[in-house]
């Protein structure tokens, strides 16, 4: 029994025009792994979306941050306001002022127990 030989196949060297005119899409190679590319081409756009929707929450995020900040010190200004209103000399000022003849009691409650 005799070997075959098989004759080798030469290597082409790649062009870039070959690139251009779409001959390159024709070898066996590429012919071959075009379902590997698809799924890589498939992986980079859901890479590329992905990061684009992280980068759009990140700034909802931040948005909201910067939303909550405020309202915080909104909170904190209308508490401090709200406790100068009810003190207790600025509401004996406001009933005088209204006419009304309201006056605090000096004598003390005493709880009974039964």
């Amino acid at each position: 029994m005799e070997a075959e030989i098989k004759p080798k196949k030469k290597k082409k060297k790649i062009l870039f025009r070959d690139l251009l005119n779409g001959k390159l899409l024709t070898e066996d190679f590429i012919a071959k792994q075009s379902k590997l590319f698809f799924l890589v081409f498939c992986l980079i756009l859901l890479f590329i979306t992905n990061r684009y929707y992280c980068s759009k929450q990140l700034t909802e995020m931040d948005k909201l941050k910067k939303e909550l900040v405020n309202l915080n010190s909104e909170k904190v200004f209308l508490t401090t306001r709200l406790t100068a209103i009810s003190r207790q000399a600025q509401i004996e000022n406001l009933l005088r002022e209204k006419g009304i003849d309201l006056k605090k009691e000096n004598t003390t409650i005493y709880l009974i127990h039964k």
